[in-house]
C-alpha cells in the first residue's frame, strides 16, 4: 500500500472513531434525559425527520422534540444491528440501526454524521422511525 493510501485510511478511521463517539455522546445524553445534550449532537442547521411525527430543522426544534419525548417518559435507548458506512454524498459517515426504548422501538434509516471544525462529530441529518410501542 502506498503511503497516501495508508494516510487516507488512517484519517478515515479517525473520522469514524469520532463519529462513533458522537452517537455514544447522544445516547448518554438521552439516557440522562438531557434534551439540550441531545440537540448539541446536531449541527446548527441539521434536519431531523422523525417518522411519523414530522421534520424538525435546527437545534431549537430538535431540542424541543426530544424534550417532548422525554416528558412523555421515553428513556433508556439502546442500539442494535449498528452499521456504519462512508457517506456517498459528502463527508462523514452514515449510521443505520435498530433501536429500543422503554416504551417504543424502531429503526434509524439514515444518520449522517460529520466532523465539524471543533473536531466533534455531529448529525447533519437524521431520519428515524418509531415502528411500535412496547
Amino acid at each position: 500500500m502506498s503511503q497516501t493510501v495508508v494516510e487516507r485510511t488512517a484519517l478515515e478511521n479517525g473520522i469514524l472513531d469520532v463519529c462513533q463517539q458522537g452517537i455514544n455522546t447522544w445516547q448518554d445524553a438521552f439516557n440522562r434525559q438531557d434534551a439540550a445534550g441531545c440537540a448539541g449532537q446536531y449541527t446548527e442547521d441539521s434536519v431531523m425527520e422523525a417518522r411519523p411525527f414530522g421534520t424538525f430543522t435546527g437545534r431549537a426544534e430538535i431540542q424541543a422534540f426530544w424534550q417532548g419525548i422525554m416528558d412523555q417518559g421515553y428513556r433508556e435507548v439502546e442500539y442494535s444491528d449498528v452499521k456504519w458506512q462512508q457517506a456517498d454524498d459528502g463527508p462523514g459517515y452514515i449510521l443505520t440501526s435498530s433501536w429500543t426504548m422503554n416504551k417504543a422501538f424502531g429503526v434509524v434509516h439514515k444518520e449522517h454524521w460529520i466532523v465539524e471544525t471543533d473536531g466533534k462529530a455531529r448529525l447533519i441529518s437524521d431520519v428515524f422511525e418509531i415502528q411500535g410501542e412496547r
